[in-house]
Order: C-alpha cells, then sequence, then structure tokens
C-alpha cells in the first residue's frame, strides 16, 4: 500500500467527499459491493487524475488567500507604496492602525500583512512538500515539476519581501524537521533559480489556464533577474531578458486589443494571461477589493449583496501623474455617482452631506482623516452588477504586458533607449484610441525623470515639494505605474527604482532603507530559534 503522509491526509479529507461522490456515482447504479475507500494505493495515486486533482489543488486555491486573503499580499505591496492608501474615513472604521503604519512605513514585527503573508506562504510549502514527495515516490514526473515550480512561486513572494528565510523541502517532511535553519536572501536567490532551471524541461509548454508551466516558470526567473541588483548588489539585466524573449517568442501570447479585458468578471480567456489565479465568488477565494474600496453607497451602483466599507483610494499626486487621454485613467472610479437605474446616490457617512450627491474627488485630507467622498477609487477589475458576495475575475499574477515591459526595461538600462521605447509605445497603443500619437514615446523620453510630484501633500496643496526629475529612467518609471497599478507592483518598481525609502508622499516621509524589506514575524521568531530577526527592526 500506498502510505500517505499525515499532511495529505488533511488534504484528501476536505476532497474526499467530492472524490467519494465521483466514484459512488458511476456505480451506484448496478454495482453494491463494498469498496475500501479509506485505502489508496500506489497505482491508483499514479493514475487516476481525481486523486492527483485532490492532491495539487489546495496548493493552488491556497494562492487566493496569499494575494486577497484578510489583510493580504495586495495591502503589502500597494497600501505601503505611493499609488493607494487607506486613509481614515469619517464612517469612524477602525482598523487599529495597521494600514497608518503601511502608509508611513512604521510597521514592526507585529505588523499583520508580514505575518499573514509568511503564515500563508509556508502554510502552502508545507502542503507543496508533501504532495511533491508523494509524487515523487508515485513517479509522476510532470507533476512533480509542476509543484517545485509553483513552490518557487512561493519563495520568490518570500524573497522578495522578507529576504532570508528558512528553506523548506520535501525532504525536511520526510526527515521531521520542524525548525529548519535561516539563509540569506542569495542562498534563497539561488535555490528558486536553481530548482527552476532544473524543473524547466519537464514543465508543459501548453498554455494551462491557472496552472504554472514553463512560461510562468521563467516569469519568476525574469522577475528575479530583474530585481537582482536590489537582492543581489549585482544586476542581471541580460539574464531577465533572456528569459522573457522564449515568452515573446512562443507566440503563445498577444496584448488584449482593450486593456479592460484583462480584468472583466469572465476574464479566463484572456490572450494575455501568462499565469493567473482563479477565483470564483461561490468556490474559490475572498476576492474583495469592491468592498475594500467603495463607499458603502456605491452599493447601489453594482446592486451589490453586502455594503462596502469605504476605504482605499488612489493618492491624488499618482493620478496626476496620467495623461487625460490614457483609457487607464478609466481604472480609477471617479466622478458623480448613480445607482444602477440611473438615479444619484448620495453621501452617507456625514450627516452634513446626506444630501449631497456622491462624487469621488481627487483630492485627500491626511492619512489620519479624509471626507467621504474624497479619492478615485480602485476600479481595475470589473465589479459585476448583481455580486453578493467576493467578485468572480480571475486576478492575472503574470501577464504579456509585463513580459514586454521587463524586456523593455532590460533594453533601457543596458543602451539600448530606442528599442525599449518600440515596446512602451507597443503596449501604450491600445490606450489612446482617440489621439494615437500620444501613445508613441522615444528613447529620449524614456531617459526623462518622473513626472510624480514627489513631496508631503494635505488637504489638496503639497505642505513640501520634492519632484520626481531626479529619478533615473523615471519616465519609464511612470509607465509601470499607469500600466500595473494595483496589480502588486509598485512597492517592487519603488525599490528598484530607488524611490521607496528616499520619497516623500501624501502623509508619508522615508523612515530608514531597511523598510525595504519586511521584518520576520515575531510570531515565527517565538517558533523557531533559528530566525534572527531582519536589520533594523
Amino acid at each position: 500500500m500506498y502510505k500517505i503522509s499525515p499532511i495529505m491526509k488533511n488534504i484528501l479529507k476536505s476532497k474526499i467527499a467530492y472524490l467519494l461522490t465521483l466514484i459512488l456515482g458511476f456505480g451506484a447504479c448496478t454495482d453494491l459491493t463494498e469498496n475500501p475507500y479509506d485505502l489508496i494505493t500506489e497505482e491508483q495515486l499514479a493514475a487516476n487524475p481525481d486523486f492527483q486533482a485532490a492532491l495539487t489543488a489546495p496548493v493552488y486555491t491556497r494562492l487566493t488567500d496569499v494575494l486577497y486573503g484578510w489583510h493580504s499580499f495586495f495591502d503589502l505591496q500597494e497600501e505601503c507604496s505611493d499609488a493607494i492608501v487607506t486613509p481614515a474615513r469619517p464612517n469612524g472604521w477602525v482598523d487599529g492602525g495597521t494600514y497608518r503604519a503601511l502608509h508611513m512605513h512604521t510597521w514592526n514585527a507585529f505588523q499583520s500583512q508580514p505575518r499573514n503573508l509568511w503564515n500563508r506562504a509556508y502554510g502552502a510549502l508545507n502542503i507543496l512538500n508533501g504532495a511533491i514527495l508523494n509524487n515523487q515516490k508515485a513517479g509522476n514526473e510532470g507533476t512533480v515539476a509542476e509543484l517545485r515550480a509553483l513552490r518557487g512561486l512561493y519563495y520568490y513572494f518570500l524573497l522578495d519581501n522578507f529576504g532570508n528565510v528558512p528553506i523548506v523541502t520535501e525532504s525536511d517532511v520526510e526527515a521531521g524537521n520542524k525548525t529548519p535553519e535561516q539563509k540569506t536572501r542569495a542562498e534563497v536567490f539561488a535555490f528558486i533559480e536553481s530548482e527552476l532551471k532544473t524543473v524547466m524541461p519537464n514543465l508543459s509548454e501548453a498554455k494551462v489556464y491557472g496552472r504554472m508551466n514553463k512560461w510562468a516558470a521563467k516569469m519568476i526567473l525574469a522577475k528575479m533577474y530583474l530585481n537582482a541588483q536590489v537582492y543581489l548588489g549585482t544586476p542581471r539585466w541580460n539574464d531577465a531578458m533572456t528569459e522573457v524573449d522564449d515568452i515573446i517568442q512562443s507566440g503563445l501570447f498577444q496584448l488584449e486589443s482593450s486593456y479592460r479585458n484583462n480584468f472583466v468578471t469572465n476574464n479566463e480567456g484572456s490572450s494575455e494571461q501568462i499565469f493567473s489565479v482563479i477565483f470564483d465568488e461561490r468556490r474559490a477565494g475572498w476576492f474583495h477589493y469592491h468592498w475594500k474600496t467603495l463607499h458603502p453607497a456605491s452599493a447601489a451602483t453594482y446592486n451589490l449583496g453586502t455594503a462596502p466599507w469605504g476605504g482605499s483610494c488612489a493618492i491624488p499626486q499618482f493620478i496626476d501623474t496620467y495623461d487625460t487621454d490614457d483609457e487607464r485613467l478609466k481604472s480609477w472610479i471617479q466622478g458623480p455617482q448613480f445607482s444602477s437605474s440611473g438615479a444619484p446616490i448620495y453621501n452617507s457617512m456625514d450627516p452634513a452631506l446626506k444630501t449631497v450627491q456622491l462624487n469621488y474627488q481627487n483630492i485627500l485630507g491626511s492619512i489620519d482623516g479624509t471626507k467621504e467622498y474624497e479619492g478615485y477609487r480602485v476600479g481595475k477589475y470589473e465589479i459585476k452588477v448583481g455580486t453578493i458576495g467576493p467578485l468572480s475575475n480571475d486576478v492575472p499574477l503574470f501577464r504579456y504586458a509585463d513580459a514586454l515591459m521587463i524586456k523593455a526595461e532590460c533594453l533601457l538600462r543596458t543602451g539600448r533607449a530606442d528599442e525599449a521605447a518600440a515596446i512602451v509605445t507597443q503596449v501604450r497603443q491600445r490606450n489612446f484610441p482617440n489621439n494615437p500619437e500620444k501613445a508613441i514615446v522615444t528613447g529620449a523620453d524614456l531617459m526623462q525623470g518622473s513626472s510624480y510630484n514627489y513631496g508631503v501633500y494635505k488637504d489638496g496643496q503639497m505642505v513640501s515639494v520634492e519632484g520626481g526629475s531626479d529619478i533615473q529612467y523615471g519616465r519609464f518609471f511612470d509607465e509601470l505605474g499607469w500600466e500595473f497599478a494595483g496589480e502588486f507592483h509598485r512597492r517592487q518598481d519603488l525599490i528598484r527604482f530607488g524611490v521607496f525609502t528616499k520619497k516623500s508622499w501624501f502623509s508619508h516621509v522615508p523612515n530608514g532603507d531597511f523598510r525595504t524589506i519586511f521584518p520576520i514575524p515575531q510570531s515565527a521568531i517565538d517558533a523557531n530559534a533559528k530566525l534572527q530577526q531582519n536589520p533594523g527592526y
């Protein structure tokens, strides 16, 4: 018989009802013979696709919790940036100061978002390692390669956000090692790189939606090489370009004709998505950004089953960088608001404003206080009218536009600015239908500074002005902001372009270079004496 680890028993417990229904359904009418469903032979495990689905499905569904669970990856990458903020609102909703800490860069080892990423990533890795071990024993090389590549993605998250983390593999599961040693950022980088290169020949080259394949693995490598100067102190632009060139030359992906097509409710058919995390309002994940960003009264616009909370919005300085003809500006919900029937909807938090139509405006007070109508709201993903709970849009973690822009940045940084500009123009062209000439950029344009007016901002006024003209390749940095706003990019891009710990925005002022990585959660240190806290915390 094939031995199942305790970890895998827990996985099977959650899936066994489905499997029994499936198996019993085939024979219920004609065969009443008792079958030992609590025993799984090696042959069954190796040959039965339903059992394989039971073993591998949880490692993918865990990604939904990582990206959009409560106090999730979205917060960690976007709320500490210069694009999105959750300021205090007049409805009295209290978050314990967590969003203020993210914006002000005052987080500590007890902050919930880093702790949640750590716990969710290592929870998924525990399942992954057990699944890898069982598939190795069953001889499923293709599945093992897929799972090891997915494990590389989770470690990429940990590498980028924490730097110095333990590496836990299937050998630790088999040996019962519960207190692995912490590795340096360079060691974690080398581990992921080696793993992905080792399994690459066994990864599928087909477009398998929502599953790890060769192209998704190459995107992980490209992202690591793109940020190698941050991680290792040594740039690897040509290596990053090599990985995305393979993706581009595969011919499997292309830009959508409309930017918005990537983010509609039924976006699983997008030709641009290289690797997406699958969400479903009834079965998979808690994609709740519509609750997180909209004013409660906006429930009437979309006939939502639950009133939103009225919080997250765009920082006005970021919105001011957009060209008004850029279609991507419509990714932000703005202006007077109406119900689904076309009637005006009204403010509801401040009694003095209850007869005033809700009008999302590009202005903010401060992190400690804003009016309920202040700030454009995050509207990148289609909010389906009649949604009762979470959204069902799938979330593209890697898009073809990302591969193109990685190549463009590598070209720019290696002295080939005009070639970079041709790619940036290609990405921009779908976004200026009414003024096509504005889509065209030159190498000289990309060499300019950023149009972001950095400095402390309050109540619609600049309190101090720092500007962005001194940012190297700042115009390209702006292009990344416009294309990937709200897609888990901004923190990483701010760090790579030297802005994250140097510039002020909205109520934020610089608070130490050590903030480019997060603290190891205190709960993790308490559980493993081998862990040492990251410097500065």
